[in-house]
């Protein structure tokens, strides 16, 4: 590579970084203490994945969606589902079209690149399994006829906790598809005293920040460019198999959970404006990526008792730390 295109892509890093830095900064002046989850949606975006914000009703989640959603140029659609949802509210359904005296598809809400799915767990399994293809493989199957979705394409999922009455636990299969599963916890003390403020950002800084699909679809190109050493490979790996291992575990992370690991470390890498995968990557992302793929045995279930987040947290940290951090 020659030294102009490599300043070039100093610069192009650069502006990556400095870019990203004011969209977060910018959606956490209007949802307060929300930089951190902008970060991992950014990450879910570039690396062509989903992301699942986990958290009692109150907490801005789907502002939060919105708020982000709002700094893209891109179609924007929000699903509420409800128990008596079908799955064509979804993904759309076949019409006789009077005119040409055929039948015809008509595309659901699902057909746009940012899709909020709000309270997902709110409905049964039959409707939550008509996002198993979108999400999967970007497409729509219905009536015989297979239709693609936009790109570049996003779903937000929103769910409360499922103590809580008249919701559907989500399917293993579906928890799969989201990169992140976010857990939104109370403010402090000082981020709800400004939230009473009602500090909102300048909205002219929302038509100087967006960005459109074509910006996105570069944004993923380079993120294949990002070089991930053979350490860093192997620090990936081991932290899986760690998983598989631990006596609390019935089933670990899997071996496709391992590319999803190190798609995400190259974005988050790509967005802090560097050229290559560190630990710190790594680190980041572990908890959120493994949190809903480690399905406990009945004994462990029995330990954590109401406390699972915290319990499988901690095991999680047990793992990270139980491998030696690459030089």
């Amino acid at each position: 590579m020659s030294e102009e295109a490599l300043e070039i892509e100093k610069e192009d890093l650069l502006q990556i970084r400095n870019t990203i830095v004011a969209i977060e900064k910018a959606i956490g002046n209007s949802v307060i203490g929300s930089e951190r989850i902008i970060r991992f949606m950014l990450i879910s975006l570039i690396s062509e994945n989903h992301i699942l914000l986990e958290g009692v009703p109150g907490l801005a989640k789907t502002m939060l969606a919105s708020e982000f959603a709002s700094f893209l140029n891109l179609p924007f659609k929000r699903i509420q589902f409800t128990p008596d949802m079908l799955p064509s509210d979804i993904t759309g359904s076949m019409a006789f079209n009077l005119e040409s005296r055929k039948m015809e598809f008509r595309k659901g809400p699902i057909f746009a690149n940012i899709v909020l799915a709000d309270e997902l767990n709110r409905t049964p399994p039959k409707v939550q399994s008509a996002l198993l293809e979108s999400m999967e493989e970007k497409q729509v199957s219905q009536g015989g006829i297979t239709e693609k979705l936009p790109q570049p394409f996003l779903v937000i999922a929103t769910q409360n906790p499922i103590e809580q009455e008249g919701t559907f636990p989500l399917a293993e299969a579906l928890m799969d598809r989201f990169l992140f599963r976010y857990f939104l916890t109370y403010p402090d003390r000082n981020d709800e005293l400004m939230i009473l403020e009602e500090k909102k950002m300048l909205s002219q800084l929302k038509g100087t920040l967006k960005m459109d699909a074509e910006q996105i679809m570069r944004l993923r190109a380079l993120r294949d460019q990002i070089y991930v050493s053979d350490k860093i490979k192997e620090y990936i790996v081991d932290i899986c198999r760690a998983t598989r291992k631990n006596e609390k575990i019935y089933l670990g992370a899997s071996p496709r959970t391992t590319g999803k690991f190190q798609r995400a470390a190259k974005a988050n890498a790509l967005l802090n404006g560097r050229r290559y995968v560190i630990p710190e990557d790594i680190k980041l992302i572990a908890h959120e990526l493994l949190n809903h793929r480690l399905i406990l045995n009945s004994e462990a279930v029995m330990e954590a008792g109401s406390d699972m987040q915290n319990f499988v947290g901690k095991l999680i940290d047990r793992f990270v730390a139980s491998v030696k951090v690459p030089e």
